[in-house]
């Protein structure tokens, strides 16, 4: 797997033989991109990446200007990888990689964030929550974006605090974007 656009294009991100990591394949990385880029300033924003496996999405977005990157992955093989691909790639200072649980991460964590990848196993029981965790948990910037990638047909309860303004299947596979209902525009930092 290859970074697509920016700084880091063409730069290889390692993958870990484990068959619950399931990287974004690229097609779908440009889909996420491309939809991202017509609604929100990427250069100096702050990016989540929960269940970041390899750290493609967030990678790509440090690739294309984010300011700064967290990676939250519980496996410690695969946040090594990680780490050891932040280093070579040259954006140590610009990354943090914590080794932990989603949730536990989410409990403690008081810090915003303009972008938040969020790539769950497939067969995660808190992913149609996340929405809830996430936006309404405060840990969305004001004009800030949430992606979900999960198993197509995968349904989110209502909320008056957010709303799903465009998805994409590829297969399997559903890249659904949610915002906060009172942050109808993007920001930037």
């Amino acid at each position: 797997m290859r970074i697509t656009t920016g700084r880091f294009k063409g730069r290889t991100v390692p993958t870990v033989r484990d068959l619950s990591v399931r990287p974004a394949m690229d097609r779908a990385r440009q889909t996420i991109f491309n939809i991202l880029s017509a609604r929100m300033e990427l250069e100096g924003i702050s990016v989540l990446d929960l269940f970041a496996g390899s750290g493609s999405l967030g990678l790509e977005a440090l690739s294309r200007g984010a300011g700064r990157a967290v990676f939250v992955e519980a496996s410690r093989e695969a946040s090594r990888l990680l780490e050891s691909t932040i280093e070579r790639f040259g954006c140590v200072d610009e990354s943090d990689v914590l080794t932990m649980d989603v949730r536990q991460f989410l409990a403690g964590n008081r810090e915003r964030f303009h972008l938040v990848f969020s790539d769950p196993p497939y067969a995660y029981p808190h992913t149609a929550g996340m929405p809830d965790d996430i936006i309404a948990g405060n840990h969305l910037a004001p004009g800030g974006i949430l992606l979900i990638e999960h198993a197509t047909g995968l349904e989110f309860p209502q909320s008056t605090g957010w709303e799903l303004f465009t998805d994409r299947r590829f297969g399997r596979t559903t890249l659904s974007f949610f915002r906060p209902v009172h942050n109808q525009e993007a920001t930037r930092p």
